[in-house]
């Protein structure tokens, strides 16, 4: 990692940890023979997957056997869905608003092959469900409600276990794309009452490439790949040095409560120090979802009425990662869906700046940009405001 650089774009991927990249190295080196094999050496691959299911087990409060080792969340997340379909004689997909863009244009996929009908439960104005909605939508003839756990922009937390005792009521299944929260805040699945769990390796310092679906054990669910591996649940080879990469991530998260609790904290006082001090340096700053129960370590602003693209040029000369939050399309004038569906303005989405840390970040990193971004952004604020005729937001503003 360059440490001349600060990154803060760690919701979009984490750079892998020395024990991580030492998992992978040995998995290439010492375990390369296939796990399927019977002869000593695939054998020993072998119990070496076992050890790594059963890691990825104990950190998620799952059993071995429910464990489905797939490419990553996207594949993940099309098992879950495309599985649904016809599942219990059901068509319907209930799904959320800030459901992940790869999970969206599936379940449009299936509907206009007249595969799926769907649902879609709004958000309020913090950026949570709207659950008088999410009550109206699902019904008998939903086969799966699907949610993620943490909004990938905004961080927001989603009510998890009020949409699986609502799911359940109406004998639907609960799928949750829980990539955003695993890593950042404990998980247990089976207190979580969601039936699939989907998840990505990279998004808490893992290997990119490398993921799984937990399968809640009973739930004879349809395999996307077919083939003898992974219960039949997945075919393919598996990809064991990612996969011991990914339990050597998991180890790491493998922690009592009490060291989640200082975990939280330190990662929530970061935010809040990156937070409170843009706002008090730059007024006009705003902070969406700042209200609401987000992860520790989010935070996604606008600064005034500064295009996206603008305060992401000055970002980079300053060395600082960061990322929009807006779905850009080619020409860079597409506001995130996540903001429209709170209600925001399309002008003030396309200002969106999301900051996102993880465990390598610093509070001396964290000073850095406090130090050097109020300087290179206060005198754009104010011109454009004034060119604009946009009125003082006062500091601390949230939306």
């Amino acid at each position: 990692m360059n440490t001349d650089r600060i990154y803060l774009d760690n919701n979009a991927t984490t750079a892998p940890t020395a024990d991580v990249m030492g998992a992978v190295a040995h998995g290439l080196i010492k375990h390369w023979a296939n796990p399927s094999s019977p002869h000593a050496m695939g054998q020993e691959a072998r119990q070496a997957l076992m050890q790594a299911r059963t890691q990825l087990a104990r950190m998620l409060g799952c059993k071995p056997a429910e464990v489905v080792f797939t490419s990553g969340a996207t594949e993940s997340n099309h098992i879950a869905l495309r599985g649904a379909v016809g599942f219990n004689g059901r068509q319907g997909l209930v799904l959320s608003a800030a459901e992940h863009a790869g999970v969206q244009k599936l379940a449009r996929h299936l509907a206009q092959r007249q595969q799926a009908n769907l649902g879609w439960i709004g958000l309020t104005p913090e950026g949570t469900l709207d659950m008088a909605q999410a009550r109206d939508l699902v019904t008998p003839h939903v086969a799966l409600v699907s949610v993620m756990a943490a909004n990938n922009e905004t961080g927001v937390l989603m009510p998890i276990g009020e949409m699986a005792r609502l799911a359940h009521a109406q004998g639907a299944m609960l799928h949750v794309d829980a990539t955003q929260l695993i890593g950042k805040l404990p998980f247990d699945f089976d207190k979580s009452g969601a039936d699939l769990v989907s998840l990505s390796a990279h998004k808490f310092h893992g290997p990119k490439g490398v993921g799984a679906l937990i399968v809640r054990q009973g739930l004879n669910w349809p395999a996307l790949y077919q083939g003898s591996q992974e219960r039949a649940r997945r075919g393919g080879t598996e990809n064991l040095p990612g996969i011991l990469g990914l339990a050597a991530a998991t180890e790491r998260l493998t922690m009592a409560p009490q060291a989640w609790f200082q975990h939280m904290a330190s990662q929530t006082r970061l935010r809040d120090q990156l937070e409170q001090g843009l706002l008090s340096r730059l007024p006009g700053t705003v902070v969406f979802g700042g209200e609401a129960t987000r992860l520790p370590n989010t935070s996604y602003l606008r600064f005034g009425h500064l295009h996206a693209d603008v305060v992401l040029q000055r970002l980079e000369r300053l060395g600082i990662m960061a990322s929009s939050g807006a779905a850009c399309s080619a020409s860079g004038n597409e506001p995130s869906f996540v903001l429209s569906a709170m209600g925001i303005p399309r002008e003030e989405a396309l200002c969106a700046i999301r900051f996102s840390l993880s465990i390598q970040t610093t509070s001396a990193q964290i000073q850095t940009v406090l130090d050097r971004l109020p300087a290179e952004l206060a005198p754009l604020m104010a011109e454009h405001a004034a060119a604009a005729g946009h009125p003082a937001f006062p500091s601390g503003a949230f939306a």
